[in-house]
């Protein structure tokens, strides 16, 4: 019961592991991969909303959810992977979506949030990052 009342995190590992899970599940998963399956629909409809070209555009998103949310997903290169899907976040809920009311744009507020957290978080013990970078780990 102590615990539960306290003001102290009860496992930040465990929190980072969640929110990996979170993000890179959800981007993984539902959002790249939905557009990798669905390429050839979707890119044209893809507007060119930064002035680099649709196709361009189109494939800087897929990158940013499909491979660098499986990065995320794994834990790999953690805080690096995140600031892509943070940039996709960032253009979707100021520029795409910049006209529309919040009930439109909250998806991308959220998931820009999460990058955030997850990018303060860090990847944590339970992770590939971990193993690799940690020296601790090495000393196992």
């Amino acid at each position: 019961m102590k615990q539960f009342f306290s003001t102290q995190p009860l496992h930040t590992d465990a929190a980072a592991l969640l929110m990996r899970f979170i993000l890179g599940g959800l981007f993984f998963f539902v959002h790249g991969w939905q557009k990798i399956d669905n390429y050839q629909q979707i890119l044209p409809m893809f507007g060119d909303i930064i002035g680099i070209g649709s196709k361009l555009s189109f494939h800087l998103v897929i990158f940013a959810e499909f491979f660098c949310g499986l990065f995320v997903l794994v834990s790999l290169l953690t805080r690096l992977t995140v600031i892509p899907i943070f940039i996709t976040m960032a253009v979707a809920f100021f520029i795409a979506h910049a006209k529309d009311d919040f009930q439109t744009k909250n998806l991308p507020f959220v998931y820009l949030l999460l990058t955030i957290l997850v990018f303060i978080l860090g990847s944590g013990k339970y992770s590939v990052d971990y193993f690799l970078f940690s020296r601790k780990a090495k000393q196992l």
